[in-house]
């Protein structure tokens, strides 16, 4: 990580040296001088970050080195963005004999900070130069020369080694998974297939295939077997001579002679030959490198016997990558369900105690320490066994309780366990790092919006420009790669199976706060600890009371987020930003804030700023300054009015704000855009644009819009029927548009949106608002399209028939008097990856038909109100993947032929996991009761 901190360094020093160029004589060279010294030094950086990694023993002069490294890392990055503050914030345009005169003046006034950064430069150059100098001395050496020590020199104990020698009676859980794993390997087609089991590190998959590899079942089925441990670092010649050797002992067979003299070729040449006629198995247990398959796929022949490889991975990408040549089956392991969790936790914690049973006392911190674990097996065996051999008493149950985040670096029993997770983490690529601990500044359990996370991400710098790539969709390729390598879970998905919200599993948290420490990358201040020392330039900030706010005088730090704060008085907000001048994050999300001061324009640097569900009713003028501004978030603020002043944030590239009035129902005006005033086509850059109000500008500022040609997401309130056709000229402008949302006046307004010639390739997704009387054209055009959602339209032809043949529609909603008929027919073949299907308040349907073969991948459906809808749809049957079916305020017969005992009805909706009722009963947007008709496994999302 201080080669991370180094390099990100060299890449901030690039542009001040290019774009700088009126810097003191003689600086612009000093600051060329250190970036050659960062660069050299980089190298050795490496080495050094390895021993760390690896845990190695070392000596305390080369950690004061790497200490050394860190803080004039720190330094040159406080000192770099003090200077493009004082020097550059009001560098104003220079043209004529008056600009020479401005010229003049500003050269003036900026001496002194000038002065000021060529005297810290060269303590920075003298320092680093000794710092270099004692790279050497250590014996560090350069990446070109190779690491003279590595992470797979460490002798530690390997707790996954027992899992390979485990008693059944010592396992719990895994029968299911074992039965379904013996049914794809002794089954199926006779094609060679390859299986994973994937998930995070101690989730137990060794264990899991090692009972799979020695069942009765399987070593029957199979005329040669294999055993192959892979980790991160292996040989392929090494591989290939342990598969000979196991298939030829298995079958009690003599070994190849001179096998230890042949080369990769002819060792696959040789099993190839080998296992011609024969059916095998073969287990590549704990791989990492994601191209793994191409190492080994030509020495195990696929010759239609029904042959079988096992993979181990943390990775969903080493699969992905035996696709191009194998069949596959993936088992994402999951974690153990509590009452699993409680059996092993007894069994180790009680195993010589209490006949295994845990005594009442210690019964409620049992389970809270359990519910740390979340199901993770190797936490659960290893806690469960220190405690094993602790007082079985409140106090050291309690101890362990509130000190295992310490306990899993101090602690004997549990080294394996942080060693095992950290892993994955010492694998990762330099650019991930960081933004793998930058959850870590999210408190724990807290699900995390992706959306919100990526653009943190991008304003911290984490992300690199890729060409032909949004930063935004770099940012999201880093969020996938560390789901793909189950060090971030997935809360909640999108309809379109995208990562919606993410998490930390809590013991990794706990690994990712002390790498957190270790690193200087942030300070984490909550109600279990609010004091903190030394150099960081990041601050999390979690249920602390007001009095620890109070003492926040740290000027170096450039990224704030704020959680769970009881108060935050005016008092406070208005030396807030004095304090805080070099911010890029400032995170007041959910905070109880009620205004902005002017001297928020004093933040030069800052890149992201979120008020989303805030009290903040208006933006001070002095917003024009924020010259580096990239997303304002004002969702769910009082916010309604932009000042013109925004029109001067030319890098802006997410602008979202509108309200949503809950206490209202589902309707044109529950949601509230913003009035943007005139010249916001200058905003170039804008990528997001979500509500603008058009009662206020009208045909004009619809024109400016279509200046917007970087446009991702636009959001549209008010549209009339003067106002449509000049929209429609502008979106067909905005070439990269995905995501389009329109709301009409009102119910009764026509808005005629057929001129759209052509519409944006990309679109994604499309939500109508008002009132249609045709569906568009060029709808059923969108190749692209995953979303669809209708309102108030009042559709006389039945939309199907030009819906249907739509490639990617996963999510259909067409409902609020969207569609007038009495009929809507789903036909066979007719979406075929439709997932999400919505039809709500149509009062004129009478008849829903699914004919056999329709919507055959629908997940959930929702009906009603359609108080002329008497009958349950019998083609509901058909739908063997509905996992959710809902109806809202049906006539009362309709639901009575539901009932359970005696309903006529209830055949058709018995294969469904959950079927529920739902009842208005208030104004409000939730304002709802449900009652469960039938649930298996499944709960009700309010």
């Amino acid at each position: 990580m201080a080669q991370d901190a180094v390099s990100s360094l060299i890449d901030k020093l690039i542009p001040l040296l290019t774009k700088e160029a009126k810097l003191l004589q003689g600086i612009h060279g000093e600051v060329a001088d250190i970036k050659g010294e960062l660069h050299s030094i980089q190298s050795f950086l490496k080495d050094a970050d390895t021993r760390a990694a690896a845990e190695e023993d070392m000596s305390e002069g080369v950690k004061t080195w790497v200490k050394q490294v860190r803080e004039v890392a720190f330094r040159i990055d406080v000192a770099t963005d003090q200077y493009l503050v004082q020097v550059a914030l009001h560098d104003p345009p220079w043209r004529g004999f008056r600009g020479l005169l401005q010229k003049t003046t500003h050269l003036l006034k900026t001496l002194k900070p000038r002065h000021e950064i060529a005297a810290e430069i060269q303590k920075i150059k003298t320092s680093i130069q000794k710092i270099k100098e004692r790279s050497e001395r250590y014996g560090f050496q350069s990446t070109d020369q190779g690491s003279s020590s590595g992470a797979q020199s460490v002798r530690w104990v390997d707790p996954r080694k027992d899992s390979l020698y485990l008693d059944d009676t010592d396992v719990v859980g895994i029968e299911t998974h074992r039965d379904k794993l013996i049914g794809w390997l002794v089954k199926g087609r006779s094609h060679r297939t390859v299986l994973s089991v994937v998930g995070m590190g101690g989730l137990g998959k060794t264990t899991l295939v090692k009972k799979v590899y020695d069942h009765r079942r399987v070593q029957g089925y199979f005329d040669c077997h294999a055993w192959i441990p892979v980790s991160q670092s292996y040989n392929v010649e090494g591989l290939l001579r342990s598969m000979i050797r196991q298939f030829r002992n298995a079958r009690m067979e003599s070994l190849v002679a001179r096998i230890d003299a042949m080369d990769e070729e002819l060792l696959i040449h040789e099993l190839r030959d080998y296992l011609r006629k024969k059916r095998y198995v073969v287990v590549f247990d704990d791989v990492w490198k994601v191209d793994f398959w191409e190492d080994i796929k030509h020495a195990l022949i696929d010759n239609n016997k029904g042959s079988r490889i096992i993979i181990t991975t943390r990775n969903t990408e080493v699969v992905d990558f035996c696709k191009k040549s194998s069949p596959i089956h993936v088992y994402e392991l999951q974690p153990l369900p509590p009452i699993e969790a409680w059996k092993l936790f007894c069994k180790r914690a009680f195993k010589f105690d209490f006949e295994g049973h845990c005594p009442p006392e210690l019964r409620e911190l049992s389970y809270d320490i359990i519910e740390k674990c979340k199901g993770l097996p190797l936490a659960i065996v290893a806690i469960g066994s220190l405690l094993s051999t602790k007082d079985k008493t409140i106090f050291e149950w309690k101890n362990l309780h509130d000190s295992l985040g310490f306990e899993l670096g101090r602690s004997p029993h549990l080294t394996g366990v942080n060693k095992i997770l950290s892993l994955s983490f010492e694998d990762l690529p330099s650019n991930l790092k960081s933004s793998l601990l930058y959850l870590g500044l999210y408190p724990e359990d807290y699900s995390i919006n992706c959306v919100r996370l990526i653009r943190q991400w991008i304003a911290e710098g984490f992300v690199k420009e890729t060409e032909g790539k949004t930063f935004e969709e770099v940012a999201r390729e880093y969020l996938t790669e560390l789901i793909h390598r189950s060090l971030v879970q997935v809360s909640e998905f999108d309809f379109d199976g995208k990562a919606r919200r993410c998490r930390l599993h809590d013991l990794l948290r706990e690994i990712i706060l002390q790498k957190m420490k270790d690193f200087s990358f942030c300070h984490v201040l909550s109600k279990n600890g609010s004091n903190f020392e030394g150099l960081t330039r990041r601050i999390s900030v979690d249920r602390v009371s007001y009095d620890v706010l109070k003492g926040f005088e740290d000027s170096h730090i450039h990224s704030l987020l704020l959680f769970n704060l009881d108060e935050f008085p005016k008092s406070f907000m208005s030396t807030f930003f004095a304090n805080f001048k070099l911010l890029k994050v400032m995170d007041f999300e959910d905070a109880l804030l009620d205004f902005i001061p002017e001297d928020v324009g004093s933040l030069f640097h800052l890149k992201y700023l979120s008020l989303r569900n805030t009290k903040v009713r208006m933006l001070p003028k002095s917003i024009r300054k924020l010259q580096n501004l990239e997303t304002l978030d004002l969702k769910q603020s009082l916010v309604s009015d932009i000042p013109v002043e925004i029109n001067k944030l030319h890098k802006l590239r997410h602008l979202i704000a509108y309200h949503r009035d809950l206490q209202i129902d589902f309707s044109l005006t529950h949601e509230k855009g913003i009035k943007i005033q005139k010249g916001v086509g200058c905003l170039k850059n804008l990528q997001k644009l979500y509500h603008v109000e058009l009662s206020h500008g009208g045909v004009h500022l619809i024109n400016e819009l279509g200046k917007l040609r970087q446009l991702r997401k636009l959001g549209i309130k008010n549209l009339s029927k003067e106002t449509a056709r000049a929209l429609c000229d502008s979106i067909e402008k905005m070439n990269y548009l995905e995501s389009l949302d329109i709301s009409s006046t009102s119910e009764d307004e026509i808005i005629d949106l057929q001129s759209i010639s052509p519409p944006p390739q990309f679109l994604q997704r499309l939500h109508i608002k008002g009132y249609l009387e045709k569906l568009p054209d060029w709808i059923p055009k969108l190749q692209h399209l995953v979303r669809l959602k209708i309102f108030w339209s009042r559709l006389n032809d039945d939309p199907l028939k030009a819906l249907q043949n739509l490639p990617n529609l996963c999510d259909l909603d067409i409902s609020s008097q969207a569609y007038n008929g009495e009929q809507l027919h789903f036909k066979r073949g007719g979406f075929s990856k439709l997932r999400f299907l919505c039809l709500r308040q149509l009062d004129g349907l009478n008849l829903l038909i699914i004919d056999k073969g329709a919507l055959v991948f629908l997940e959930t459906l929702l009906i009603g109100p359609s108080p002329q809808l008497k009958e349950v749809p019998s083609g509901i049957r058909y739908l063997k993947n509905l996992k959710v079916l809902g109806f809202c305020d049906m006539p009362k017969e309709f639901e009575e032929s539901l009932n359970l005992k005696k309903g006529p009805c209830y055949s058709i909706v018995e294969h469904v996991a959950l079927v529920y009722l739902r009842h208005k009963v208030g104004k409000g947007y939730y304002d709802y009761t449900n009652r469960i008709i039938r649930s298996k496994n499944l709960t009700l999302a309010s």
